[in-house]
């Protein structure tokens, strides 16, 4: 029977901990490598990234140019035409709520969906989307399926 306390890595091979403190045969003893005095020779010493001692930091000097995306970019779900081929059957809707239900959507994205036209598209479905691009616009309207642009409020 397994339980927790049999359990074993099969994973990954153990690493090697160094055991430091245990005496000076040990070539790890006495200052137990953190070298004498000092912030770094003390318990509880943490490291921040960034700090440089009085001196100002680099992060600081260094000049703000240019123009992040950030403030307004909106994550969106991208879908590939062959990825509904696999998914969906003919007649079946493309959109938000039969994404969802396939597990392919994990949740309301402010960007809405895209769809992308890597693949073939050959089943006769319906899609509402956001956006599409332009390969995949060329192919629907190729191949005669129904698609429409639909906006977020």
């Amino acid at each position: 029977m397994i339980s927790l306390a049999n359990l074993t890595n099969t994973h990954r091979p153990k690493k090697k901990i160094q055991r430091v403190g245990r005496g000076v045969g040990s070539g790890r003893g006495k200052t137990c490598t953190r070298g004498h005095k000092g912030d770094k020779s003390r318990s509880g010493y943490k490291r921040h990234a960034g700090r440089e001692g009085g001196q100002l930091p680099l992060h600081r000097k260094l000049p703000t140019r240019g123009f992040t995306r950030g403030l307004f970019f909106q994550e969106s779900l991208a879908i590939n035409l062959s990825l509904i081929e696999k998914l969906f059957e003919n007649g079946e809707v493309v959109n938000f709520e039969s994404l969802r239900k396939k597990g392919i959507a994990p949740r309301e994205l402010p960007g809405g969906i895209k769809i992308l036209g890597m693949g073939e598209l050959k089943k006769k479905v319906t899609i509402e989307a956001n956006h599409y691009s332009e390969t995949a616009k060329a192919k629907l309207e190729k191949s005669g399926i129904k698609f429409s642009e639909i906006t977020r409020k």
